[in-house]
């Protein structure tokens, strides 16, 4: 026992010497922390911003709120890109401090003999380790840091991790912190890569790893937010590449699901209040249509139904209930023509009308037709 605890007693005494530096190194990582901190926005003013997103389109009626909506998104990118810079600040800063703390304890600790039943290495302290510098049971690797479940790779800080210097318990791959990841460099949980569906087994699903996920239910790379499927996703439920907000499917869009702006066509769409192409507004159901409930083409206002068949695919209307070519106003159709432009002048069965002459000197009576 005293042979086993000897080289355990050194290793402590020269850790301590190194005691002092190490503090210091942890000052300034604590110190970048508090610096990233105070540079990140708010969440509540991260919730307003949204808030006020969500109410501009709910009332984007005929487009109007269209400059403000990409205002606020503007603005809601930009707190992204602070948080982003912070994090980045921090990582550098921990990075260095990281850098300068003491070297030569690993040398010493590899050394040092097993503490334990069924270890196999150098440094294992538990049981059925494999391996150097491991703690627990059954762990296979180095530097390996779990009672239970046992892990498999090196440095690894945790529960069931399978890979190297992942910190969390049960991910598969490098550097992943937090539950449940699957790849390179994921933060957060259940973070993985798209489902491999090349396995001839059906009823077998595969996912593939995934990279530098944060969040949580990510499926692909380098998404930000929560159940995104795809790449470079930033928001929540996105389907594709590049999207920014909530629910998009597509690539390179901002918005909120059928209410968006297409950054490669540079075109507004509102397909989710509209069916047809090109309408703004709600329940329009033709084509280029600003109002409500359109069904012809071109049309401004409201529960109109021409189309311009003089210059197809330009205005045709601006007016309520509108179903003619070129109307202004309200529920006028299109121009007929009558079947005759004149009317036909009738004569009576009878135009005349007997009138009767006083009697003559001999006692006649006569008449006239008046």
């Amino acid at each position: 026992m005293n042979a086993v605890a000897t080289p355990y007693a050194q290793f402590l005494s020269a850790a301590s010497t190194q005691a002092a530096g190490a503090a210091s190194q942890a000052k300034a990582v604590a110190g970048a922390f508090e610096v990233a901190r105070a540079a990140m926005i708010n969440p509540l003013e991260v919730l307003a911003n949204r808030n006020v997103f969500v109410q501009l389109i709910r009332t984007n009626l005929f487009g109007l709120n269209a400059p403000a909506i990409m205002a606020a998104e503007g603005q809601y990118e930009q707190m992204w890109a602070q948080d982003v810079a912070a994090m980045v600040g921090y990582h550098g800063g921990a990075s260095s401090a990281a850098a300068s703390l003491p070297s030569g304890l690993q040398q010493i600790l590899q050394s040092l003999p097993n503490l334990g039943l069924g270890n196999k290495g150098n440094a294992n302290l538990g049981s059925g380790n494999t391996g150097i510098g491991n703690i627990g049971v059954g762990n296979s690797g180095e530097g390996n840091s779990a009672l239970v479940p046992p892990q498999s790779g090196n440095y690894n800080i945790g529960g069931g991790n399978n890979g190297n210097n992942n910190l969390g318990a049960g991910n598969i791959g490098n550097f992943n912190f937090g539950f449940g990841n699957n790849g390179t460099g994921n933060f957060g949980f259940g973070n993985a890569g798209p489902a491999d569906l090349s396995n001839p087994n059906l009823f077998t699903f595969h996912v593939t790893p995934g990279e530098n996920n944060i969040g949580i239910g990510n499926t692909g790379n380098g998404n930000f937010g929560l159940g995104n499927t795809g790449d470079g996703n930033i928001g929540g439920g996105n389907t594709g590449i590049g999207n920014i907000g909530f629910g998009l499917n597509g690539n390179n869009l901002v918005g909120v699901g059928g209410a968006y702006y297409d950054t490669a066509a540079g075109q507004f769409h509102f397909d989710g209040l509209n069916t047809g192409s090109g309408n703004i507004g709600i329940g329009n159901s033709g084509s280029n249509n600003i109002g409500f409930f359109n069904s012809g083409d071109g049309n401004i206002g409201a529960f109109s139904s021409g189309t311009n068949s003089v210059f197809p695919g330009q205005l045709n209307s601006f007016g309520v209930g509108n179903s003619g070519t070129g109307n202004l106003g309200s529920g006028t159709r299109a121009a007929e023509t009558p079947a005759s432009a004149t009317a036909a002048c009738s004569t009576p069965a009878s135009a005349t009308r007997a009138q009767s002459i006083p009697a003559d000197s001999t006692g006649t009576t006569s008449t006239r037709a008046s």
